[in-house]
């Protein structure tokens, strides 16, 4: 059996695009071992990737036109709709530390699918309570203990721990994934890359 690391922050729309192509990766291959790790991308931009805010200040307007481009067609391919959040870049470090309380409850897919689609296709600004309260209530999670969880040190700890340990890893973005440990790939359009290398190994 093959494990796959996915290192993932919902504020990204090119994670969303992973995080789907992923679901349907796991369609054809159902003993892949998918370890979601929950990051905050904001601490490994400015860690190691600085360029991304110069790129924000200083934006090239031809790529930005094809960027929207390409991430439409992406959508559609994937069947989700990205919109452009009133609210960008959002603040995402509590639904962050909920994915951690969603794995140990067994509804880490849910919550984080509730969670991009809220913020991607709703618009809805994901740093307000109300917004995801919302969200724990439509998968089935214990609001009280949930909104405990994440303002505790543990899960502060968690969401920086696993944002450290891909910075040490070579990572530099969401979605970031490990295949069986080493064979690192970075970014949605890798999942076929993935997917190449999975159906080699069965030869």
């Amino acid at each position: 059996m093959s494990t796959l690391e996915f290192f993932f922050d919902c504020s990204s729309p090119w994670t969303y695009l992973g995080f789907e192509g992923l679901q349907d990766l796991l369609t054809r291959h159902t003993d892949l071992d998918v370890i979601y790790k929950p990051i905050l991308v904001g601490g490994v931009f400015n860690a190691v990737n600085p360029s991304v805010y110069a790129s924000r200040e200083n934006p090239v307007p031809a790529k930005q036109i094809y960027s929207r481009k390409d991430m439409k067609d992406w959508a559609e391919l994937v069947g989700i709709e990205i919109g452009q959040p009133p609210v960008f870049p959002v603040n995402s470090v509590k639904a962050m530390r909920g994915a951690f309380v969603a794995l140990e409850e067994d509804c880490l897919v849910p919550y984080a699918r509730a969670v991009f689609k809220r913020y991607w296709t709703d618009l809805a600004d994901i740093s307000q309570e109300e917004i995801l309260s919302d969200i724990v209530t439509s998968v089935g999670m214990d609001k009280t203990a949930y909104f405990e969880k994440i303002n505790d040190q543990t899960y502060k700890d968690k969401l920086k721990d696993t944002t450290q340990e891909l910075i040490d890893r070579g990572g530099f973005g969401s979605p970031t994934l490990y295949l069986d440990r080493t064979d690192m790939y970075f970014g949605n359009d890798r999942l076929q890359l993935i997917e190449a290398k999975l159906n080699g190994s069965r030869g």
